[in-house]
């Protein structure tokens, strides 16, 4: 390596460490220092932004659901996504404020997990039926499975026409490894205390009873699904299933299948609850994280040093070294 290419180096290093002593500094000496210890440590303390001034005592709450729905650990050094906590965090807020008049959840997600997704369900219902709030809902470019599943108990449903949706199922799976083990004389040594323990094992292959031990567990899960479309959608349980076997579909065709009601972005589900529910003066703010060690340095570790294949497919495969578990998902998790 030549002299210069040292120098290019040893420079750019040195404005990643004078970028971040001057952000951090700024960021400490605009802000009140107390509060800034205080929250510290909890990075599931949340602050609002003001979106469209208007009244205080009547506010549209607008909430962004992106990403896969899990519930994962978060952290400094991860990467940006979605945080099941804050987003639970941020619902409670909502039940707890008597300013808040109606929501607007913008919903991009393939779906995630089956007790994530009921979390997030569960919420909103509870804010419908005990605080009287509305839910308008206004979908990206994709609000499959369960991102259609959170979607299902809202007033109104806005899509994209080429929002891709639907994806209403259950999944769950594993990968079989035993015969390419046997092909390379690996051996597998399992002690168990039933003959069910290492259901799902990737070493040796499932038999007929096990697979259908699972599949009454999924066709519940599929049942609960199906009956939440249909409460929310106003649809018979005949009719929700002919929709229900997994396939996706656009914008335009969920309209046609009564499972979206208009096209529309999240400003024209914004203007929709205003005027439906007389709040054409309300003010509209959104939530966003607190003073936090994260914002401090004002970006993520991936952010400071990029990232590339390799930390990609390592994050990957330690992400998902779990059991296998049941899944309102579309695509690859």
């Amino acid at each position: 390596m030549n002299s210069k290419r040292w120098i290019a180096i040893i420079a750019a290093t040195a404005l990643i460490v004078v970028s971040i002593g001057i952000n951090s500094l700024s960021y400490i000496f605009t802000r009140d220092f107390s509060s800034f210890w205080n929250n510290f440590n909890d990075p599931y303390m949340i602050t609002e932004y003001v979106m469209e001034e208007g009244r205080g005592n009547e506010r549209i709450a607008v909430l962004t659901l992106d990403g896969v729905i899990q519930d994962v650990p978060s952290s400094l050094f991860a990467s940006s996504g979605y945080d099941h906590q804050f987003f639970l965090n941020q619902l409670d807020a909502i039940y707890e404020d008597p300013t808040v008049k109606g929501v607007v959840l913008i919903v991009n997600s393939p779906g995630g997990g089956v007790m994530e997704s009921s979390d997030i369900y569960d919420a909103i219902r509870a804010i419908q039926a005990e605080k009287e709030i509305p839910f308008y809902v206004a979908m990206g470019g994709m609000a499959a499975s369960g991102g259609y599943y959170v979607s299902a108990p809202a007033e109104k449903i806005f899509v994209h026409p080429e929002t891709i949706t639907g994806s209403i199922g259950v999944i769950m799976e594993s990968v079989n490894y035993a015969k390419l083990a046997e092909k390379y004389g690996i051996d597998f040594n399992t002690i168990k205390t039933g003959p069910y323990k290492d259901i799902m094992s990737g070493t040796r292959e499932m038999t007929e009873e096990e697979r259908a031990m699972l599949q009454e567990m999924i066709n519940d899960s599929y049942e609960r699904f199906v009956d939440i479309v249909a409460e929310g959608r106003h649809m018979s349980i005949e009719d929700v299933k002919k929709v229900a076997d997994g396939r996706i579909m656009n914008g335009r065709q969920a309209i046609e299948a009564g499972l979206a009601d208009e096209t529309g972005k999240p400003g024209d589900a914004i203007a929709a609850m205003k005027e439906d529910f007389g709040l054409e003066n309300a003010s509209v703010f959104e939530y966003g994280t607190s003073d936090s060690l994260g914002s401090l340095f004002g970006v993520k570790i991936d952010g400071l040093f990029g990232r590339n294949v390799e930390t990609e497919l390592i994050g990957k495969l330690l992400s998902d070294y779990n059991a296998p578990r049941m899944m309102y998902l579309y695509g690859e998790k």
